[in-house]
């Protein structure tokens, strides 16, 4: 059964939405991508809590619009339900240029997700529940004075009104039920014993 998505945070209320105008978006070829995903394709399990020793995946972006002096990456879930989407990762301290995040690498300052860590949230919708994740890179004409462990509140208040540019990567993360597995096996053809 499909889940009710009226009364979920939506689109509307991520950061990109609040913190930026359409026309920022990828200007002057400013981009963000994943060798891990395509845009809009699925997270592979391991960047998820349905894998042991899960990370958060990798990321790369082109030279942000001239005049930046520091990029943020915002990765949020507006497929939840209440007003606000889950904030999964909050990232500050990136240098103005062309760079990239490793997969599980540790960023230069990390706020707090909604869990209240400094990390990656890992994603964790139910068995047959898809939820998308919307990764935005955020370049700034200042430099931020915040300290790690800031709230995403406090991070939104330090960026507003200095965003001139902002990437986004879009991925998508339905869990399965791994139960199922042996469905297709005939049991009468395995040699359990090896004999």
């Amino acid at each position: 059964m499909a889940a009710d998505r009226s009364s979920h945070a939506g689109l509307g209320s991520i950061a990109l939405a609040r913190l930026a105008a359409p026309g920022l978006i990828g200007v002057d070829g400013f981009e963000l991508s994943s060798a891990a995903f395509e845009d809009g394709g699925e997270l592979d399990p391991s960047f998820t809590a349905y894998e042991e020793d899960a990370v958060a995946p990798p990321l790369e972006w082109s030279a942000p619009p001239a005049g930046a002096m520091e990029l943020v990456l915002v990765v949020e879930c507006p497929d939840v339900p209440g007003s606000e989407p889950a904030c999964h990762w909050l990232v500050w301290g990136l240098a103005p240029q062309k760079g990239q995040l490793l997969e599980g690498e540790v960023p230069p300052f990390v706020g707090k997700n909604s869990q209240a860590n400094s990390e990656w949230m890992l994603p964790r919708p139910a068995l047959g529940e898809a939820q998308s994740y919307v990764f935005q890179l955020f370049a700034l004409d200042a430099p931020l004075a915040l300290s790690p462990g800031s709230t995403r509140q406090a991070l939104f208040e330090a960026m507003d009104g200095h965003v001139i540019g902002v990437a986004m990567l879009t991925a998508t993360f339905e869990p399965e039920d791994d139960e199922g597995e042996w469905g297709d096996v005939d049991i009468d053809q395995i040699d359990f014993d090896g004999s």
